[in-house]
């Protein structure tokens, strides 16, 4: 059986492996930005087409730059707490039982 880190090097655990619920108001908001993309696409003339995409890509490369950057610090917090519950055991009270 691997580890954990092995898992994850083997690519046999994926975080990211998520769908979006069938239904949900999140699916609701992706349809129509798609739809409104292709509306946009289609009406827009050469150079403010490739203006528009121009956008869509920069926004899209912030959006991914963001959820990276949510994603550390998100993990690095759960390390935190993973430290602080195993290895840290300093607390403003001392343990009556340590001396017994």
């Amino acid at each position: 059986m691997l580890n954990i880190i092995e898992e994850l090097f083997y690519h046999n655990i994926d975080p990211q492996a998520r769908m979006v619920r069938n239904g949900s108001n999140l699916q609701k908001q992706l349809e129509l930005m798609s739809d409104y993309e292709e509306q946009l696409t289609r009406t827009l003339k050469d150079d403010e087409r490739k203006l528009f995409l121009a956008f869509v890509n920069a926004v899209s490369e912030v959006q991914a730059e963001s959820q990276l950057d949510s994603f550390m610090v998100g993990f690095r917090l759960g390390a935190r707490f993973v430290f602080d519950t195993f290895v840290d055991d300093s607390a403003p009270y001392r343990d009556l039982t340590e001396n017994i």
